[in-house]
């Protein structure tokens, strides 16, 4: 059975890339680009919404993890 660790706000995004590539896709979904150029964003997930405008997250945040979880499942 795979394990998820959860994300959080302190989570570094390339780490989050790194462990889970399908992360990539959910964020820029939600208007969050996390890589550009080829290129992973430097700081935090938290930092990174921030940067972003992103009021809600908390929401994508708990979405982002239950997301990750089903796909380890799969």
């Amino acid at each position: 059975m795979s394990h998820v660790t959860l994300v959080n706000r302190d989570t570094p995004v390339e780490d989050l890339v790194d462990d889970y590539p399908a992360a990539i896709r959910f964020l820029v979904e939600r208007g969050i680009l996390c890589v550009v150029c080829g290129e992973v964003y430097w700081g935090t997930v938290g930092a990174l919404m921030d940067q972003k405008g992103i009021t809600d997250q908390a929401l994508i945040i708990e979405t982002l993890n239950a997301f990750l979880a089903e796909t380890a499942v799969s």
